[in-house]
């Protein structure tokens, strides 16, 4: 029957929010032994990775460590931004059910995980390969976590601490969880199909100029070669967004099956759209934008999915990680801790832990714009 307990601090001293965090968490234990500890720091701790992970092993004995430092960090009901402080969420999953790994420590060929939980650095080669080959080596298929932010120096925490690469935790066939991706986009038109592109550069829609198809779901005059009626459209072709998928019809809630990707450009002479992704001929891509209504709204109903599948199941939410774009947060939900306000009220009062990413990861894949929501459950 595994617990999670939690607790959140800030300190300009990273050692006294670590302190505080510690004091939080003796105080809910009632004889709960931790095995394993999450720990997710803001960039200004940084410089004190090394000494707030030994701090951390002295005041849990024999608990692993995984982690990431972050330009903010979340807990129940609030979010860090732009502040030190530090987030922690203990566990007594059995030994058996999880092992840390990393760069110094590979996750083994043998490996009988049923899932991994996967903090990146963006900036390591082919990572989209590279999580996609590790959602192969585990039965479920499923990948979940987040891309560090904050700075360059970004570290990870895997029973040590890193920079750069992947590292994590595989999770046993006993750990029982339920995971959902919220995107928080709607849509601006219609689906259309890819028809012709060159790598990331879309030159035709459904047989279309891709870029009269982007003006006319904008509704902005079409282009007739003068460029200074390109220039005046920029402020709405910046917030424009693209969702790219494989099945027709996944774009209505824009689930895990969609990719939110930036729109990074136009080729006025080809009459073609540039995306942050390359692209091939038959692909669904639909032109989208960030809102905070339908943000909040899919939120929602992730949180009520996961719970009434938990009531279905007969188990008990026990602890939940969260991972969220830089993008959203408290910022683009309306208020300060907004968003974490949110998951905790359609969720519960569930011990939860987790930050704000320069990329999310689920169903082996790497979005952007996202919130992914992973609940670990008990009988």
């Amino acid at each position: 029957m595994p617990r999670f307990i939690q607790a959140h601090a800030t300190h300009p001293d990273a050692h006294m929010a670590l302190a505080l965090a510690g004091a939080q968490l003796e105080g809910q234990r009632a004889g709960m032994v931790p095995t394993l500890g999450f720990l997710y720091i803001t960039h200004a701790y940084v410089p004190q990775a090394q000494a707030l992970l030994d701090e951390a092993r002295e005041r849990w004995p024999g608990c692993g460590w995984v982690g990431a430092s972050a330009l903010a960090v979340s807990s129940a009901g609030v979010e860090y931004f732009d502040e030190p402080a530090l987030v922690i969420l203990l566990c007594d999953l059995p030994t058996t059910q999880w092992r840390v790994f990393s760069g110094r420590h590979p996750l083994p060929q043998d490996c009988d995980a049923r899932s991994l939980l996967l903090h990146a650095d963006g900036a390591t080669p082919d990572l989209q390969e590279l999580i996609g080959e590790l959602a192969q080596r585990c039965s479920s298929g499923y990948v979940f976590g987040g891309l560090v932010s904050g700075g360059d120096d970004a570290v990870q925490f895997a029973d040590g601490v890193f920079a750069g690469g992947l590292s994590g935790l595989s999770l046993g066939s006993d750990v029982r969880w339920i995971s959902r991706v919220s995107q928080g986009v709607q849509p601006l038109g219609r689906e259309r199909r890819v028809t012709a592109s060159d790598g990331p550069l879309v030159t035709e829609l459904d047989g279309r100029p891709a870029l009269d198809a982007l003006l006319e779901d904008l509704r902005l005059p079409a282009y007739t070669g003068e460029s200074g009626s390109l220039r005046q459209a920029m402020p709405r072709l910046r917030k424009t967004l693209v969702g790219l998928s494989d099945e027709p019809g996944a774009r209505r809630e824009y689930g895990p099956e969609v990719r939110v990707r930036h729109l990074i450009g136009l080729d006025p002479s080809k009459r073609g759209i540039a995306v942050a992704e390359q692209l091939r001929e038959g692909e669904l891509l639909s032109f989208c934008e960030r809102h905070p209504d339908a943000a909040r709204r899919d939120l929602v109903r992730i949180c009520t999915e996961i719970r009434a599948e938990a009531e279905e199941r007969g188990a008990r939410m026990a602890g939940a990680l969260y991972f969220s774009c830089v993008g959203r947060g408290g910022p683009h939900f309306g208020a300060p801790s907004a968003e974490l306000q949110w998951v905790q009220h359609a969720l519960g009062e569930v011990p939860l832990a987790g930050f704000f990413a320069n990329g999310e990861i689920a169903h082996a894949r790497l979005h952007g714009y996202t919130g992914v929501l992973t609940v670990f459950l008990e009988d």
